[in-house]
């Protein structure tokens, strides 16, 4: 896709998604981007119940065009492709009807069976990989449909043509509907085509919700201000019922609830009640955090929901697929990418006195130490030169020593570092089992003898040749934020969690972001 093409598509779709005046004149532009504190000022005039499902509405039906528009064209695209490998000219027929004319007329039912899997519900569209799941299930489903139909109906359609069309369109559509999320994100850091989010609770809970949310621009979920989760009503008896108030003040469309001890399942229940009628979606924040989807069930007794978390699977038969992907991913690169390794090789080893490789001890699984390698990136003086240079530390912790424009890395080391390239060869350690192609940052000895007691179960699997840390801002991560990344990863990987990851690696080495 041509860098044309990209934007010219971006801006269309933007131009349909962002829409203007989407909160009262005055009210928008005082809360945009504005701390909570200062959102949490009572506008002078309540919004209307329906204006206030208008504001939610608007930008997201149209969005949901958008995508019923990008599947309907995933399958027409489909059809053409389909009919392109199976047929020599174009149009052939079937009992007098174009193969092309029946691809579009399967265009309704393809769409029903998607809005059937529930693909353009507003809770699925933006965030997660559920969406996508959805689309493949309802393109599984379509593929079941049109068999039954065809035994049932005795049609003498070509299967080459079906096997052809239904791949290329279920293909096409996660393409792109992944390229309509990208332009969404892009959109909502800009502050527009976003859920309007009261935060309902007290203290450091409710902080830590409010920081989570904004730390993350691209979920759309932008707070507008926060309020206790109860207050003293008619004879000093707690009430929830200023929320509802607070909602409708500040043209809310969603309220997310931090956990605490003042909010029992009581007072919740009764909360839910009260926004009954205004459209608005409720986020309860679990007291448990960082736990995926996946380890997560409700398991209800005596019509009490419980929440059932799975434990971390860290042995069986997924352990055999990664290592089985390790093995062929990193053995497949090191094949392919021979070339570059040597001439990457000679650069260092001409660009600066010094090895080509750069060798250094590490902590893998269960705190066992391997040797790392790397391409070197510094000047062979750069350990003895690291006392000096203590008082510069971008990472105040300490634990971590980042310098920006650290003087001990050469010109060529400043490019390797940029691009990832100086750890290309830690292929050869995902190879021989040290390391995996996805997993926590590799530790250094002295790294791991200050470890709290949580941050030890980053040893729980072998360390990454990239991982969340990689893909959500490398160097320009806290230490904090990259342990609680790692220990994310180690609390709910899976395959599917890696080819996430590698995907997105793609992306934060091209663009080099929060490289050091």
């Amino acid at each position: 896709m041509t860098d044309t093409f990209r934007t010219d598509l971006t801006d269309e779709l933007e131009e349909i998604i962002d829409l203007p005046g989407a909160a009262p004149t005055g009210t928008r532009a005082a809360l945009a981007g504005a701390p909570a504190a200062l959102a949490d000022v009572p506008t002078s005039q309540p919004w209307p119940v329906q204006r206030q499902r208008a504001h939610l509405a608007s930008w997201q039906r149209r969005y949901v065009l958008v995508l019923v528009v990008l599947d309907a064209l995933a399958l027409l695209a489909g059809g053409m492709i389909g009919e392109l490998l199976r047929f020599e000219t174009l149009g052939e027929q079937y009992r007098g009807v174009a193969y092309r004319d029946l691809v579009a007329a399967a265009v309704p039912v393809w769409l029903l069976t998607l809005a059937a899997a529930r693909t353009y519900e507003g809770r699925y569209l933006g965030l997660g990989s559920e969406e996508f799941r959805r689309v493949a299930n309802a393109a599984a489903r379509f593929t079941a449909l049109l068999a039954v139909a065809v035994f049932l109906l005795k049609w003498d359609i070509a299967r080459g043509l079906v096997v052809g069309v239904l791949p290329a369109a279920t293909l096409l559509a996660l393409v792109l509907r992944y390229l309509a999320r990208k332009v969404l994100h892009h959109v909502r850091r800009r502050g527009t085509a976003t859920h309007r989010v009261l935060v309902v609770g007290e203290g450091h809970a409710r902080e830590v919700l409010e920081r989570r949310l904004a730390s993350s621009p691209h979920s759309g979920l932008r707070v507008v201000g926060s309020c206790r989760a109860v207050t003293p009503g008619d004879g000093d008896v707690p009430s929830v019922g200023h929320v509802r108030t607070r909602v409708q003040s500040l043209g809310a469309d969603t309220v997310a609830v931090a956990h605490g001890a003042d909010l029992d399942p009581d007072r919740l229940r009764e909360l839910a009640w009260s926004l009954e009628g205004l459209g608005v979606d409720l986020l309860v924040a679990p007291a448990l955090t960082d736990v995926a989807g996946p380890r997560v069930s409700i398991r209800p007794v005596s019509g009490l929901p419980l929440l059932q978390i799975a434990e971390p699977e860290f042995t069986g038969v997924r352990r055999v697929v990664k290592r089985a992907l390790d093995i062929s991913l990193s053995g497949a690169a090191l094949l392919v990418g021979a070339p570059l390794l040597v001439l990457l090789g000679v650069a260092v080893r001409l660009s600066s006195r010094g090895p080509m490789l750069f060798r250094q001890v590490r902590i893998g699984k269960d705190g066992e130490r391997f040797v790392i390698y790397k391409f070197r990136s510094m000047y062979v003086d750069a350990e003895q030169r690291l006392a000096e240079l203590a008082s510069f530390n971008d990472h105040g912790d300490g634990v971590l020593f980042k310098m920006r424009d650290d003087p001990r890395i050469t010109p060529i080391g400043r490019y390797l570092r940029r691009f990832s390239l100086d750890e290309l060869p830690q292929l050869l350690n995902v190879l021989s089992g040290q390391m995996s192609v996805v997993g926590p940052r590799p530790p250094l000895p002295a790294e791991v003898a200050r470890y709290a007691r949580e941050a030890h179960r980053r040893l729980l699997v072998k360390p990454g040749l990239t991982g969340l840390w990689q893909v959500s801002g490398r160097s320009d991560l806290s230490w904090e934020e990259t342990v609680r990344l790692d220990l994310y990863y180690v609390e709910n990987w899976s395959v599917a969690l890696d080819a996430e990851i590698i995907w997105k690696t793609m992306g934060a080495v091209i663009r080099g972001s929060g490289a050091r």
